[in-house]
């Protein structure tokens, strides 16, 4: 499986954890609200706010918090007003990093994630620079235990997937953007569950990375996703499983 895969999965224990000391309650609710704005406070009309409110059900968090931050987000109650930017970077052996942000103050984000940047052996690149590696894709991880591989296989290509793979433990699927959510449907009739379903930035290709460079890279992903403005961080990079686990167990510890 790839370095993309194995870091999402890493990224959903990360979320379980964050979720407990409230990092990832403040960043849903951020992200509730400018998708409410953006596309209304319908999620049967508005996808992208169907998909915030799942991940934020994923998370436990209250009902209310989910409505208080819809109503912001519409205009029904007064809310501070967030601001999406993105950033490109490279980080340790030459990575590819795409960084989003929400942010009510796009000059202090700015500084602060370019100091990130600075303590974590990485340079800010400029617009374009690295966007072009990457394609918004539909994207599941499955774990092998919810399914036959044919049977799988069969419903999700049906259903308009672009690309299926597997490996010893898992199962990965691509979609366009336009058919994540018939895919996504598609495995809900069969109750077959996801270690992860989200729209993603996907790599179109990878660079393998060991030892200190390994480390370094994870260390500066793990500083940017507990900025309080980062929503999202995208890389294109492989490493070996080992160091993936040995990130995790640091985690959840």
């Amino acid at each position: 499986m790839s370095g993309h895969s194995k870091w999402k999965t890493n990224k959903g224990k990360k979320m379980v954890a964050d979720a407990k000391k409230g990092a990832a309650y403040t960043k849903l609710i951020k992200e509730i609200t400018v998708v409410a704005r953006e596309g209304g406070g319908n999620p049967d009309t508005n996808i992208k706010l169907r998909t915030a409110m799942a991940r934020a059900k994923e998370a436990n968090m209250p009902s209310e918090n989910v409505k208080m931050a819809i109503k912001r987000g519409t205009g029904e109650l007064p809310g501070i007003i967030y601001e999406t930017v993105a950033y490109e970077a490279y980080g340790p052996g030459g990575v590819a990093i795409i960084i989003e942000a929400l942010t009510d103050n796009k000059n202090r984000t700015t500084a602060e994630i370019r100091n990130i940047m600075s303590k974590k052996s990485a340079n800010m690149a400029g617009a374009g620079a690295v966007n072009w590696m990457f394609t918004k894709k539909g994207y599941f991880l499955i774990d092998k235990t919810q399914a036959k591989e044919e049977e799988l296989m069969s419903i999700v290509l049906d259903a308009g997937a672009e690309d299926f793979k597997s490996d010893d433990k898992n199962y990965e699927i691509t979609t366009s953007t336009q058919d994540f959510e018939k895919v996504k449907q598609a495995l809900c009739e069969k109750k077959i569950t996801c270690q992860d379903e989200e729209v993603t930035m996907i790599p179109s290709s990878t660079i393998k990375l060991t030892g200190n460079d390994a480390k370094q890279l994870l260390s500066l992903i793990d500083a940017l996703e507990e900025h309080d403005d980062v929503q999202e961080v995208y890389a294109n990079f492989d490493i070996p499983d080992a160091i993936m686990e040995e990130l995790t167990s640091k985690q959840e510890s």
